[in-house]
């Protein structure tokens, strides 16, 4: 699967493997890891007209929210080029794309979720979004600016937009993989994003 950021230019996106019978609320932390977020916020699914989150009545949603733990990925994605939407952080308003690129046979070698590439570093959290994190990088790449120490401090130092560490993501992923689905567990066929067969 493709996991990208929506306007983000140049672009923001992870290209993961999972197994197709993994839950949405797993499948959360999957995003999660793989983006950069750190679970900070409220979040949600969005597929074929419903919303998939997890339900608390607490917060008056109007809408008909369906458990997230209760549905698998295969449920609303089972083919190349399916799609869903994920949203994250509803005040910053951080909406992902979650896209189907290859279907594969399952492995009983493959250890996942596994990213195999990906691209830019995630925003930092509580930024202002799309908007907010491009004038953030503005103002770091310009020490004349007023906020420009004021940003520094915030994020704690200079921050790169290019950076993305697949080894670094692979080994947080893999604190999912004891509790989650080893290999010799899987599920009938694994979700792949680049396409080309397994990496």
């Amino acid at each position: 699967m493709k996991i990208t950021l929506r306007g983000a230019k140049p672009p923001i996106w992870r290209r993961v493997l999972v197994p197709s019978d993994l839950a949405l609320d797993v499948l959360h932390e999957v995003i999660q890891i793989a983006m950069g977020w750190t679970d900070s916020h409220l979040h949600h699914f969005l597929a074929n007209g419903r919303v998939y989150g997890i339900p608390d009545d607490k917060f008056g949603f109007e809408f008909d929210l369906k458990d997230e733990a209760e549905v698998k990925l295969m449920d609303l994605l089972r083919k190349e080029k399916d799609s869903m939407r994920y949203d994250y952080d509803f005040g910053d308003g951080w909406e992902h794309q979650i896209l189907v690129e290859k279907v594969l046979p399952f492995d009983e070698t493959q250890t996942l979720p596994l990213c195999i590439k990906g691209k830019r570093a995630c925003p930092p959290e509580d930024c202002g979004g799309i908007w907010g994190y491009a004038q953030l990088l503005r103002t770091l790449a310009d020490p004349s600016d007023p906020e420009h120490q004021d940003m520094l401090e915030w994020v704690g130092g200079q921050i790169d937009p290019e950076a993305f560490d697949l080894d670094d993501t692979n080994e947080a992923l893999s604190a999912l993989r004891p509790t989650g689905w080893p290999a010799s567990r899987g599920p009938d066929h694994n979700a792949d994003h680049e396409g080309t067969g397994r990496a």
